[in-house]
């Protein structure tokens, strides 16, 4: 899964390195006496776009690509936020309906609980703009067959494309982000027929122990761990070098190739207050540099990753997947951010012109974030430990 743009762009047309598929507005109920929230960006696809932005920095903003379908009740403080972020995003209005709205609940553990409150309206490929449709990257929450279909359904269209403008396309990058409802035991012959479509396929560690009957899933069992390079054995992507990650929380994520297995520990600090979003914003930032693009937080990471030998070693092992490895990293940092409030952070600037994200360096966290894993042993230990066998 080795880093790949999308070619000979036709004359005229903006670079887009991420596109997402799904976008809503959210209500967010709490355990009392916590007050419940209403009408912020939410959704998997709000969430994995701001996670790509965080990630692009300013520079690069105008690459992360999306669609927003406005309704009559679109909250116009919602629609100036996502003006500040400068991104491509493409609103398709429509005065005659509402817009999407869910409901986010949650158990014990984290575990969400999640319904519609109005129709959904799904974004699929044949309404993509043509822009969006040349995008290094997919990331899609849905059901399997959903995500074959998009794959499908984005391909043909770059077919089509190529054919009309007369330029070379390169496959794009496909993250799949499984739908909560649809992780059951009787999907799992449709999920292993759709891994080999996608290069990235990213269940949370509810999703995961779902689809095996099993009330979550651990790193440090066995089993599980057996469960994922079972998966990955099987064939992820269409030359077998798709990778698998396991999104656990205040637990990390967990990643999984043919050939090898670690684990990286989420950033936390005491600013924790809500987890919506963080994982499909980890997937977001993710897509961004999987996209292959030299932005500043990835030469950051890689720096200092490249000060250690045992993380030299741990490079070497993933180099053939691309930027997998610091794709990770910056992802971890950029759900540090989403759990730090409800909704979305807070952009701002220095006097300088640096971006800032709730009053901080996203990239200056990108680096002690990663200084962290280099000076961990424990974490280190983690890594050789799992090796797969």
């Amino acid at each position: 899964m080795a880093a790949r743009d999308a070619g000979s762009l036709p004359d005229g047309f903006r670079q887009i390195d991420f596109c997402t598929l799904a976008i809503r507005l959210d209500e967010i109920e709490y355990e009392p006496p916590t007050p419940p929230v209403r009408g912020i960006v939410g959704g998997a696809g709000s969430f994995a776009a701001i996670g790509a932005r965080i990630a692009a920095g300013k520079d690069h903003s105008r690459s992360v690509g999306w669609i927003v379908d406005a309704g009559n009740d679109f909250p116009e403080h919602v629609r100036n936020l996502i003006a500040s972020w400068e991104t491509h995003c493409v609103f398709r209005e429509d005065m005659n309906r509402q817009t999407t709205k869910g409901w986010n609940g949650y158990e014990a553990n984290e575990k969400r609980v999640f319904k519609y409150l109005t129709p959904k309206i799904q974004i699929v490929p044949e309404t993509l703009t043509e822009e969006l449709v040349l995008s290094n990257t997919f990331h899609m929450s849905c059901s399997a067959d959903r995500c074959y279909n998009i794959v499908q359904g984005v391909l043909e269209r770059r077919h089509e494309l190529s054919e009309k403008y007369k330029v070379t396309l390169r496959r794009p990058i496909f993250v799949w982000e499984p739908f909560p409802d649809s992780c059951r035991p009787e999907e799992l012959p449709r999920f292993y027929e759709v891994i080999r479509h996608v290069d990235v396929v990213s269940p949370n560690d509810h999703e995961m122990g779902s689809y095996f009957s099993n009330e979550s899933w651990g790193f440090d069992n066995p089993r599980d761990q057996e469960i994922c390079r079972s998966i990955v054995r099987s064939g992820i992507g269409i030359d077998g070098k798709g990778v698998l990650v396991v999104r656990a929380g205040r637990d990390g994520c967990y990643a999984f190739s043919q050939d090898d297995q670690l684990a990286l520990p989420a950033l936390l600090d005491s600013k924790a207050v809500d987890p919506t979003g963080a994982g499909n914003s980890f997937l977001g930032a993710l897509c961004q540099v999987l996209a292959g693009s030299n932005h500043t937080p990835i030469w950051a990471a890689r720096e200092i990753m490249g000060q250690s030998g045992d993380w030299k070693e741990i490079c070497a092992a993933w180099d053939d997947r691309g930027n997998i490895l610091a794709g990770l990293i910056c992802a971890t940092v950029v759900a540090s951010y989403i759990i730090e409030q409800v909704g979305v952070p807070v952009l701002s600037f220095s006097p300088q012109g640096e971006e800032f994200w709730n009053g901080t360096s996203y990239v200056e966290r990108v680096r002690q974030y990663t200084k962290h894993l280099v000076d961990r042993k424990e974490t280190l230990k983690r890594q050789k430990l799992g090796k797969a066998q």
